[in-house]
């Protein structure tokens, strides 16, 4: 009775080994789900970054017309611009035109103001000379007022007359409108001075006229 059983133990032993086994078996593929699980996340997770950039790069196109009628803004907005720079520069010119020929016409305004009391003077010089025989005392007034214009002319604007009778020609400064030879002069020289000469500061700007001798030899 005893050998029975424990014969009849043994393949107990031998069934629960076995179902352990089925067990480990059962169990081991449990945690590929988890590893399912993770993937899906993943995978559920990368919807929404593909969304976000979908929504980055999701602008509105630009249609050729859309380009085109840009392009035309602003090329009016460059051709108003250079439109009002020219006209601006048109009105600076008329301007400075007009100031220049301004300057021009009113240059000596100055030189005026101070020759018309010289002309004050030599109309009270003719009232006298009409109302008085003196002739001496008025051909001194007459003077007065002749050296008085050549003096101002001279220390304020530089306007000089020089002398040319004894000096040797110089066709720069005079203009021989008369010629004669002697034996007196080696070379030729103005004898007589018809009408002065002017020079203003450095300038020549009226030749003397004078009578040249010229020598025979």
């Amino acid at each position: 009775m005893l050998k029975k059983e424990t014969q009849t133990e043994k393949p107990d032993l031998e069934k629960t080994q076995v179902e352990e086994k089925n067990e480990e078996s059962f169990q081991e593929p449990a945690a590929e789900p988890r590893s399912s699980e993770g993937s899906r996340q993943v995978s559920a997770k990368e919807p929404e970054s593909s969304q976000q950039e979908a929504g980055q790069n999701d602008e509105i196109p630009v249609t050729h017309e859309q380009r085109i009628a840009e392009l035309e803004t602003q090329l009016a907005d460059t051709r108003d611009q250079l439109l009002r720079k020219a006209a601006d520069f048109e009105n600076f010119r008329k301007r400075m035109n007009q100031e220049k020929q301004s300057s021009i016409e009113y240059a000596n305004q100055s030189l005026i103001l101070d020759i018309i009391p010289i002309i004050d003077d030599f109309e009270r010089a003719i009232q006298a000379g009409e109302s008085s025989t003196d002739y001496t005392g008025l051909l001194e007034g007459i003077k007065m007022i002749e050296k008085r214009l050549t003096s101002q002319l001279e220390a304020k604007w530089g306007l000089k007359r020089f002398i040319s009778t004894g000096e040797l020609f110089d066709p720069n400064l005079h203009e021989a409108i008369m010629m004669e030879k002697s034996p007196d002069v080696s070379e030729a020289t103005v004898q007589e001075d018809f009408s002065r000469g002017y020079m203003l500061k450095d300038r020549v700007i009226r030749a003397a006229k004078v009578k040249v001798l010229m020598p025979e030899t």
